[in-house]
């Protein structure tokens, strides 16, 4: 039999109001014997309605998302809702307080870890409470995400190609009415153990991000991820209203393997091609600079599509294997 989850919690999930507390989870660690770890959550509710699940932090060095969170959690009104919003901003703590994308905790990566365990490390213990308690109760899951220390995007909202026409397009629409400036049908590298896979699987209409990255926070994407977590809610019909206008996003997909792009060498990366820009096949994106000798040239990285560069790595120096780029399709 599976066990209980260890987590408790000392917010009402059903009752009508604004409630903040904290999912609350024992942790017997070296400095804390006896110890907890404290997961913030709110849950403001108003009579019967859908539920939208809200999270920022499952990566610890991503910004945008507990920023814009966080402050809709300060402001929440049960007055103007129909039905419920639950939101943790900071869904890994151990992650988010180092500024890390793995938990200091364990090492787990928090989106490649569902569905979890009761009785495993800190990161499955989570991961289990969200697979079998949280997730059951969203119709609607927002789950914000940058590109952290390691890489930069251009601000999308985005949907992952899903098998189930039905559910592909309810996700594909609140992908939309989240009012990024691109959007995009996602295809994963490897979608195993991914939050968005849990959700997805138990079909509910997930929607994610990309604002940025770069281990920072800029205004303009927190202004988007703050607008865009409202146009969710609007388009759930959790709250009235209407979108603040927006310029027309740029539809992106991604036709297959071919949009990544790898380094096959170490050394210090040079950039030929800015982020959002497009490139033809064969275009040099990037050369890598040997460290180790002078009088060699630059291993060329050369786009293997034509595409727009959606991502990039950030840091100054790569090693074997690192993603040095992502090339998308812009919708005509």
């Amino acid at each position: 039999m599976t066990r209980p989850s260890p987590i408790a919690t000392d917010v009402p999930f059903d009752a009508d109001g604004v409630h903040h507390g904290h999912l609350v989870l024992p942790w017997s660690r070296d400095d804390s014997a006896w110890g907890t770890l404290r997961i913030p959550i709110t849950v403001a509710r108003r009579g019967e309605g859908p539920t939208v699940l809200v999270t920022g932090g499952n990566h610890g060095d991503e910004y945008e998302g507990p920023l814009a969170v966080a402050e809709w959690c300060a402001r929440a009104d049960a007055a103007a809702l129909t039905g419920r919003v639950i939101a943790l901003p900071y869904m890994n703590p151990p992650a988010v307080a180092a500024g890390r994308r793995l938990s200091p905790a364990d090492g787990g990566n928090m989106n490649r870890i569902f569905p979890g365990r009761p009785d495993g490390t800190v990161t499955e213990k989570i991961a289990d409470y969200f697979q079998r308690v949280l997730l059951p109760m969203a119709d609607v899951v927002l789950d914000f995400h940058s590109g952290g220390a390691s890489l930069d995007f251009v601000p999308l909202a985005a949907s992952h190609v899903l098998p189930d026409p039905g559910q592909d397009r309810r996700c594909a629409a609140a992908r939309d009415a989240f009012g990024a400036p691109y959007t995009l049908g996602m295809v994963e590298i490897d979608a195993v153990g991914m939050y968005d896979t849990a959700a997805e699987e138990m079909g509910r209409t997930f929607v994610t991000t990309e604002l940025g990255g770069a281990a920072t926070s800029r205004p303009e994407t927190v202004a988007i991820a703050r607008r865009g977590l409202r146009n969710v809610l609007l388009h759930a019909g959790v709250i009235a209203g209407e979108p603040e206008p927006v310029p027309p996003a740029i539809h992106l997909t991604q036709p297959g393997g071919d949009c990544f792009h790898f380094a096959e060498a170490d050394g210090m990366v040079e950039f030929l091609v800015p982020l959002g820009d497009t490139v033809a096949r064969g275009d040099v994106i990037a050369r890598v600079w040997t460290l180790h000798a002078t009088g060699v040239a630059p291993l060329e990285v050369t786009a293997k599509m034509d595409g727009l560069l959606m991502a990039r790595h950030v840091r100054g120096l790569v090693q074997p294997g690192d993603c040095l780029a992502v090339l998308a399709v812009p919708e005509v």
